[in-house]
C-alpha cells in the first residue's frame, strides 16, 4: 500500500472521535507501529488534529473532515470513460469493481463536479462472445500473474487445434475488443500470447518464481512487437 492511501486509511479510522491505539492501526493496515508512529507524526505535522500518544491511542478531534475530491472536467472524463469501459470489456470483478468505485467518487464529490459525471457522453457497448467465459478468465489471470501463480489451460488456437498448456502469467492486454495474456509458456520454454476467448478451461497450478528472462519487461523489450498469439 502506497503512503498516501495509508494515511488516508488512517484517517478514515480515526472519524468520528473514535480512540485507536497504533498496534490496532497497524494491524489492520498490515505494518508495524513504528511505521504507525511515523504516520501520525506527518499527519499532526501536516495540521490534522489528531491527539494522543504512543502507548495509549489516537483520537481526531471533532470538526475536521477531508476536503471532498476535486476533478478537473478532464479528468472526471477519463474517469467515468475507463469505469464504463471496464463494465463492458473488463472481468466480472473488475466490472463490479469499477461501479463501486464510481460510487465511492461520487459520494464525495462537490455537488457541481457531481453532476459532471451524467454529462460525460463517452459510452462503451458490449457485443455477446462465443465464449463466456473470458471474463471470469480475465480476473484470474490478472490475479495470478500479481500472485504468480501458474495456470493450467486448454486452448484451441485459431487452426482449430486443441492444445494443453501449462503458463506463468505475466500479465493482460486489450486490443479494442479481445483480451489477451502474455505468458511464458512452459511446453514452447518461450513467451506466448493466449487469446482469452479461445480458452476452455483454467485451474491454478503451483506457484513460480521468474528468471530474468522471463519477466513481461523482458518481452516488451524483445518481443512485444512480434506476432506471438498462439
Amino acid at each position: 500500500m502506497r503512503r498516501a492511501d495509508r494515511l488516508f486509511q488512517i484517517l478514515q479510522y480515526l472519524r468520528g472521535g473514535r480512540l485507536i491505539t497504533a498496534a490496532q492501526l497497524a494491524e489492520k493496515l498490515e505494518v508495524t507501529p513504528r511505521t504507525i508512529y511515523r504516520d501520525v507524526a506527518h499527519l499532526i505535522g501536516s495540521g490534522v488534529p489528531v491527539e494522543g500518544e504512543a502507548g495509549v491511542g489516537y483520537v481526531m478531534r471533532d470538526g475536521y473532515d477531508l476536503p471532498p475530491l476535486m476533478f478537473t472536467h478532464d479528468e472526471i472524463v477519463a474517469l467515468v470513460s475507463g469505469a464504463r469501459l471496464l463494465q463492458v470489456w473488463g472481468g466480472t470483478k473488475m466490472a463490479a469493481a469499477a461501479q463501486e468505485a464510481m460510487v465511492k467518487i461520487d459520494t464525495v464529490l462537490p455537488e457541481e463536479a457531481r453532476a459532471k459525471v451524467g454529462q460525460v457522453s463517452v459510452h462503451a457497448i458490449g457485443t455477446p462472445r462465443e465464449n463466456g467465459l473470458w471474463r471470469d478468465f480475465l480476473d484470474r489471470f490478472e490475479a495470478a500473474s500479481e500472485a504468480q501463480i501458474s495456470l493450467e489451460i486448454s486452448y484451441i488456437d485459431e487452426r482449430g487445434t486443441r492444445t494443453e498448456r501449462v503458463v506463468r502469467p505475466l500479465g493482460v492486454w486489450f486490443w479494442g475488443q479481445v483480451w489477451t495474456a502474455v505468458c511464458w509458456c512452459e511446453l514452447r520454454n518461450a513467451f506466448r500470447m493466449f487469446r482469452l476467448d479461445r480458452i476452455l478451461t483454467l485451474r491454478e497450478g503451483d506457484r513460480f518464481r521468474l528468471e530474468k528472462h522471463q519477466t513481461l519487461k523482458t518481452f516488451i523489450e524483445t518481443e512485444a512487437y512480434c506476432d506471438k498469439r498462439t
